[in-house]
């Protein structure tokens, strides 16, 4: 394809087509594609908000395969470091840690978070014969249901 085109490459582009799911970047004698999920930090909904036909970009070079010719492009991670991330944008692993049920003083009255009720341990039941009632249980549902649509099917056969 082209052998100064490296991946991990910063080079400049110009967009020569739009289309819903991306920008095609024309890079000298080859194009390549910029993704829409490429195109900025944040959701885009439009592509035509953030580029336009004629627009000088600044693109890395994602992957090259040869035998499709086809060049994926990124202009998000063209950007500097301090750019990549929206400003105003908490980084998605510092969301707050939910609390442990162990230190959950009001378990026993009654929680806002119906799913800490419904995984809070309960101390008394024994886990093994827990398990093997509920089974029971099921075994005999199942049987019924399967007594039930023989006994329906035997009716239409007649």
């Amino acid at each position: 394809m082209s052998e100064k085109l490296e991946v991990g490459s910063i080079v400049e582009g110009k967009v020569v087509r739009v289309k819903p799911f991306g920008a095609i970047v024309s890079l000298g004698k080859v194009q390549g594609l910029v993704h829409i999920s490429q195109v900025a930090n944040s959701f885009v909904q439009d592509i035509n908000d953030h580029v336009k036909v004629d627009d000088v970009v600044k693109v890395k070079v994602l992957s090259i395969d040869e035998e499709s010719n086809k060049i994926a492009l990124s202009i998000k991670e063209a950007l500097p470091k301090e750019e990549r991330r929206p400003k105003g944008d908490k980084p998605f692993n510092k969301q707050p840690r939910r609390q442990n049920y162990h230190n959950n003083n009001n378990s026993e009255q009654g929680s806002s978070n119906p799913a800490q009720e419904y995984f809070r341990p309960h101390s008394s039941v024994n886990a093994s014969s827990d398990f093997e009632d509920k089974m029971k249980e099921w075994m005999k549902q199942a049987n019924d249901r399967q007594t039930s649509l023989n006994k329906r099917a035997n009716k239409r056969s007649y």
